[in-house]
């Protein structure tokens, strides 16, 4: 968490990496005869082998309003 500083953004860079072992990848840290993909992943981020980008999330939607006022009968 220090690293990272966001839970979200921790478990996306764990998880992505650890699809990316579990596909064929190569470890970059040596001795990983009994550790499982996540711990593989974890320790290189720890070890710094690891690096992201963090992007701004800009929503372009358009938004739109109703008008939530109750009309009143006089």
């Amino acid at each position: 968490m220090e690293k990272v500083g966001d839970p979200y953004t921790l478990i996306n860079i764990i998880s992505k990496r650890v699809r990316q072992l579990s596909s064929g990848s190569r470890p970059l840290i040596p001795d990983t005869e009994k550790m499982g993909w996540a711990d593989i992943a974890m320790t290189e981020l720890i070890l710094d082998k690891l690096s992201w980008e963090t992007t701004e999330f800009i929503n372009t939607a358009p938004v739109y309003t109703a008008n939530l006022r109750r009309k009143y009968r006089a």
